[in-house]
């Protein structure tokens, strides 16, 4: 048996930033991963020497002084992960009704450039990103402001529909729909999705935007550097069977291959419903476990990994939405984005297409091995990826000549390699009608067993990060942690 200070289940990012937190706190931290290979949604994969990401493809607000870059400082991250900056004219381009419309970096540049679309609406498009700056400066950790309540609570944000909050910005429905062409990065769905969601996300983008060199598991390889140089265990393939509780708290762990580990604290950074079927005490209630496991998921992708013939295709600095529809929210749609291998990349070497997929559609898979789902999958897989990209052709003309190989994955993948219920891809539907129903919040009803990852805070490298700050505050209280933060 050994003894640690805490324990924390899961080694994506949720659980990593927790480690290096804790462990350059002076806490002997363990983590364990179930996989060979930790990391998560941080986690790559390489097919015929193309790095490939599989969940954080680009980031924001990483300028000298922005939220994420001092972040990034303090969790000593920004001398081991390089950066492309994405074009600032038009990082992102919504692609709607036969029109293309660039998302530029920063407010007035933003205004400027959607107003030669819509001149009629050039005030809407300023109260709009005034109004999503404004929702995004009120979130304590977002803005690293009003520390004397770090939760966000602003009402207005949480219980408004995205959708709502645009009908009463501006009666031109085209705007509408591009303003909301960003929604595949929250999974977002009409008349659910709180606005909060929508701003924090606009506004982290807005400010800058960013591609990874060389991967997202750069993020995760430095995160485990910072948790091991602070005297912190990172174990994989120690995939937990049981968290053992006495009548007043957890006392230890049981792994599969039989060992136990013992600590003072505990952090879940699995999904909560995972976490149900691991823990047996009356502290937490039935009711609890009912509503964890009964919470939707967001929906999860049908991903292409494409792989281009040499210096045949150049190398595209934005990010590309289309939707085919009259309606972003009904529409099916794709997202495209070229993989950065390096700086000043100029032709391209890798990309990633994917769009929407529901669990629904491949469930009958479920119970089949990964990577041997008999033909009928694979076919299934081929069929959905030749007809994706046929509808990238259409938009980017001779593309398609230029793929040497492609692989694909689906829900049955996300869900195999992460263990998140359904695949979903932003874990549980956050849902303004329901506010309480879908808030799981840091702290159980276990005194010493606190919980991390996207489903706890948000979703996003932005949101997890601010959501593993909170969790180790329930340790090592917030004052000095937002000291630290700050001082950085």
């Amino acid at each position: 048996m050994n003894d640690y200070d805490v324990a924390i289940i899961g080694s994506g990012l949720g659980g990593l930033a927790c480690g290096a937190i804790l462990s350059k706190n002076g806490y002997k931290v363990v983590v364990l991963e179930k996989n060979k290979v930790p990391g998560g949604c941080l986690q790559t994969f390489e097919r015929k020497g193309v790095k490939f990401e599989t969940g954080m493809h680009y980031i924001g607000s990483m300028r000298e002084g922005e939220t994420l870059n001092r972040y990034f400082k303090y969790l000593s991250l920004n001398d081991q992960v390089q950066l492309n900056e994405l074009d600032r004219n038009g990082y992102d381009v919504i692609s709607f009704v036969g029109k293309r419309y660039p998302f530029a970096n920063g407010n007035e540049p933003f205004i400027e450039t959607l107003s030669r679309f819509f001149p009629k609406e050039s005030a809407s498009i300023r109260k709009y990103i005034r109004d999503m700056g404004e929702i995004a400066s009120r979130s304590p950790l977002y803005s690293l402001n009003h520390f004397e309540d770090p939760y966000y609570t602003n009402e207005y944000a949480l219980s408004t529909g995205v959708d709502d909050y645009l009908i009463e910005l501006t009666d031109n429905q085209i705007l509408r729909n591009v303003l909301t062409g960003i929604m595949p990065l929250y999974g977002g769905r009409k008349d659910i999705t709180p606005l909060y969601y929508h701003a924090i996300i606009a506004d982290f983008y807005n400010r800058s935007a960013f591609r990874i060199v060389g991967g997202s598991d750069r993020i995760a390889s430095s995160l485990c550097t910072s948790v091991r140089e602070a005297g912190g265990e990172i174990i994989t393939e120690a995939r937990v069977e049981k968290i053992i509780c006495n009548q007043n708290r957890a006392s230890r762990i049981t792994l599969c291959s039989g060992e136990t580990l013992s600590a003072s604290h505990f952090i879940s950074a699995i999904h909560p419903a995972l976490l149900m079927d691991m823990i047996d005490t009356p502290l937490i209630r039935k009711s609890y476990r009912k509503r964890v496991r009964s919470i939707p998921q967001t929906d999860s992708n049908f991903t292409v990994y494409i792989k281009f013939r040499e210096l045949t295709v150049p190398y595209m600095n934005y990010n590309f939405f289309h939707y085919p529809g009259q309606s972003v929210w009904e529409s099916p749609y794709f997202f495209y984005m070229h993989l950065c291998r390096e700086k000043n990349q100029r032709m391209a070497h890798g990309a990633i297409l994917y769009e929407n997929m529901r669990w629904e559609e491949v469930e009958r898979w479920k119970d089949l091995p990964c990577g041997n789902r008999g033909q009928e999958y694979e076919d299934f897989k081929t069929i959905r990826a030749e007809k994706l990209l046929s509808a990238l052709e259409k938009q980017f003309p001779g593309t398609v000549c230029n793929i040497e190989n492609y692989w694909t994955s689906t829900p049955l993948t996300y869900n195999y390699y992460t263990g998140t219920p359904q695949g979903a891809m932003f874990g549980i539907m956050r849902n303004k009608n329901d506010l309480r129903g879908i808030s799981i919040m840091q702290r159980t009803k276990v005194p010493n067993l606190y919980l991390a990852g996207q489903n706890i805070n948000a979703h996003g490298i932005m949101g997890v990060i601010i959501g593993s700050v909170l969790t180790c505050a329930e340790i090592m209280g917030i004052e000095p942690l937002l000291k630290q933060i700050q001082n950085t």
